[in-house]
């Protein structure tokens, strides 16, 4: 007993926050309807989340506080999200080389990735910290005993939270598959409660579904008391980024209808495409600011200021506000040949030239160090990052026409993407059939999100991640030789080996 208090007393200290099997049971309940759930539904809410017995937070502010955090943590902690998220979704393609020859990220490139790998161990730390967070706003709203705490401030505070867990959440079972989840918050260990309160801390794991599940549960409770989208501040948690969240996870377990449901809701909050690409990733010089913010085509981004930066730009190229800043070392996620290939087979200049830059740097890993190739889609501290966007959402739309049999709906939105960037239309005689225009759509995915973290899932989704992962060493000289083929196994990374030795419920994903 002595031993097991010690192990799960280190588990807090260390913020390892996972979670109970009760609330996964109640997961396997959830249906995927459109239709939202009651906010008071018994599988939302138990019956202690409205004990005003068990209080936390004395009033408003008090949790105001931990509210805002949610905010806070993702704008600020940007490894896991975001650096990470492009690592892991570019330079495990063909889009991307690792760029660096650090040991943790030239197996992404190489498909050597195992249980060891320290990026991983901290994605899965991370993942789990956020929805812990959103866990304590979400379980403890209801119960502030603060008659100035109106209930509608309350249910919105409280959707933005959910909304907040769904998108990591998502993101987590997405990387890894079965994944330990808890629905509320994580009490103290005691030795008095260590029986109890164990098994909250390292569950049994549930199913990529039934997390997918909780995913739509979370979103759809969500909706109706989500603040709407305010086109001036685009950082906000808002019903549009709900709907753009849940597109995309009904394109993840191929239910078309719902995905072109959830982006006529996106579309129908005004979201659309902006006019000059450009101008999504511009920096303006003479500012020293970005060029745009709070676009029409942005759905949720995060704003950085003078004095409030942004330090991940450091990560892969030149920060344009102070370019001579942190330039001394070899960049991650390097854009491939065969990526700047594929730009110029369809004559697409400018996406490539707002995709990639060259400049001369003093390493010469994948190209001449008088001309070498660069992530550009986040070229200052002063930038936004843009987490989702209206393009990525019509073509998930085009994409469910396709496997609707509509393709000349499908086209025409392809077409639409292709006309802001002076492309041609496409050649029907090309597009004939649903696997042409599914391959059009992929390739116009390709190239519209390029570093931007959804090339994997694209290709794990268009079932062709071993066909265009297993041919790359003879098609891009430039990249490091694959250390094994990709199986269908490496559709998800492998769970990190700290995970595994603190919980021995979990089990490792096959194929590693």
């Amino acid at each position: 007993m002595k031993n097991e208090i010690n192990r799960a007393l280190a588990a807090k200290k260390n913020y390892i926050y996972i979670f109970s099997i009760a609330a996964a049971t109640l997961l396997s309940a959830c249906s995927l309807d459109r239709e939202p759930l009651s906010d008071q539904s018994e599988l939302n809410i138990s019956k202690s989340d409205s004990d005003t017995s068990r209080v936390k937070f004395k009033d408003r502010a008090a949790i105001m506080a931990v509210y805002e955090n949610l905010y806070n943590v993702m704008r600020d902690r940007q490894e896991h999200w975001y650096l990470d998220y492009l690592l892991f979704g570019e330079s495990r393609t063909d889009n991307a080389y690792a760029g660096t020859t650090g040991a943790e990220v030239v197996p992404v490139e190489t498909n050597a990735l195992d249980a060891s790998n320290p990026d991983i161990a901290r994605d899965w730390d991370r993942y789990l910290e956020d929805i812990a967070k959103a866990n304590v706003v979400i379980t403890n709203i209801d119960r502030v005993p603060d008659p100035t705490f109106s209930e509608k401030e309350r249910n919105q505070w409280k959707a933005e939270a959910k909304i907040f867990r769904a998108m990591m959440l998502f993101d987590l079972a997405h990387w890894f598959g079965n994944i330990p989840l808890n629905l509320t918050e994580a009490p103290d260990i005691t030795a008095a409660n260590i029986e109890e309160v164990y098994p909250i801390y390292f569950p049994k794991p549930v199913t990529q579904d039934s997390a997918y599940k909780h995913v739509a549960q979370d979103l759809l409770e969500a909706i109706p008391y989500a603040p709407d989208i305010n086109p001036a501040d685009k950082t906000r948690l808002s019903k549009t980024v709900a709907y753009a969240l849940l597109a995309k996870l009904y394109a993840e377990l191929g239910d078309w209808e719902n995905v072109v449901l959830y982006c006529n809701k996106v579309s129908g909050d005004g979201i659309r495409l902006e006019k000059n690409f450009a101008d999504l990733w511009g920096y303006d010089e003479d500012k020293k600011d970005a060029v745009l913010r709070n676009s029409v085509e942005s759905i949720l981004e995060m704003q950085y200021y003078t004095g409030s930066g942004s330090w991940v730009t450091w990560m892969f190229g030149r920060d344009m506000s102070d370019p001579e800043s942190n330039f001394t070392w070899a960049k991650w996620i390097t854009p491939s040949r065969d990526l700047i290939n594929a730009f110029n087979r369809e004559g697409d200049v400018i996406r490539r030239d707002q995709t990639i830059t060259w400049d001369a740097c003093n390493w010469s890993n994948y190209y001449p160090a008088n001309n070498y190739a660069f992530m550009y889609k986040c070229r200052s501290a002063y930038n936004s990052i843009i987490k989702l966007r209206g393009a990525d959402i019509l073509l998930l739309k085009a994409e469910a026409f396709a496997h609707n049999n509509q393709l000349t709906e499908a086209v025409a939105i392809v077409n639409e993407i292709r006309a802001r960037v002076n492309l041609p239309e496409l050649d029907l005689s090309k597009a004939g059939s649903r696997e042409q225009v599914l391959d059009a759509i992929l390739n116009e995915r390709r190239l519209e999100l390029a570093l931007e973290g959804q090339r994997l899932f694209d290709l794990i989704r268009f079932g062709k991640l071993m066909e265009v992962m297993n041919g790359i060493d003879s098609r891009d000289e430039g990249r490091i030789r694959q250390a094994r083929p990709f199986v269908p196994e490496h559709r998800l990374m492998p769970i990190p080996q700290t995970a595994l030795d603190k919980n021995a419920n979990l089990v490792q994903n096959p194929g590693y």
